[in-house]
């Protein structure tokens, strides 16, 4: 296994081909992709990453993914890499091609990415108001294991609270039921 995840990305590649017609592939994202990502981030997002979010995330070698069909830009993510975790920042489906599975899928990639990081966890935040996000981790096997008290900017410079997420990626931790 490669530890810049491209042997992984072969393998989540060959399943999203027999999901759908069309090729569908997970590809690392580039710099030159970058406004197509923005675009969508602010089409997604009423506080969405800037480029020199996405930019900084690519420089200092985060896991930045691309889910592409033909060369329709799905979605995205980004996750950092740490001691025995992996921290996703930013999972974002394009609003045209919402509801369609395409969340699951990029969460299957990191879920595949992260075990051969060697990681134990995968980590997010996500806002407390986003109840189809907070449905879609909790699918794919996140546990809630806390709050962050206004994590997130919303409207009128108010803050939003975020639940703090994990999933275990080891049969022991899962089968604790978590983080504990």
């Amino acid at each position: 296994m490669h530890r810049d995840g491209t042997e992984t990305d072969s393998a989540m590649n060959a399943i999203l081909q027999t999901q759908s017609s069309c090729e569908v592939r997970l590809e690392a994202l580039t710099f030159a992709q970058l406004d197509a990502v923005c675009a969508i981030e602010n089409l997604a997002y009423s506080d969405p990453w800037s480029r020199a979010n996405f930019g900084d995330s690519l420089r200092v070698g985060n896991c930045c993914r691309t889910l592409m069909a033909g060369s329709a830009l799905l979605g995205y993510f980004v996750a950092m890499k740490g001691v025995e975790e992996v921290h996703l920042l930013n999972l974002t489906v394009a609003p045209a091609y919402q509801r369609q599975g395409w969340a699951a899928l990029m969460l299957e990639a990191l879920r595949l990415w992260s075990r051969a990081q060697g990681a134990r966890w995968v980590w997010l935040e996500v806002r407390t108001s986003n109840a189809r996000a907070l449905a879609v981790y909790e699918r794919h096997g996140f546990h809630r294991a806390g709050m962050r008290k206004g994590y997130y900017p919303a409207l009128n410079g108010a803050r939003e609270d975020a639940v703090l997420m994990s999933l275990p990626l080891d049969d022991a931790l899962a089968a604790g039921g978590g983080a504990q």
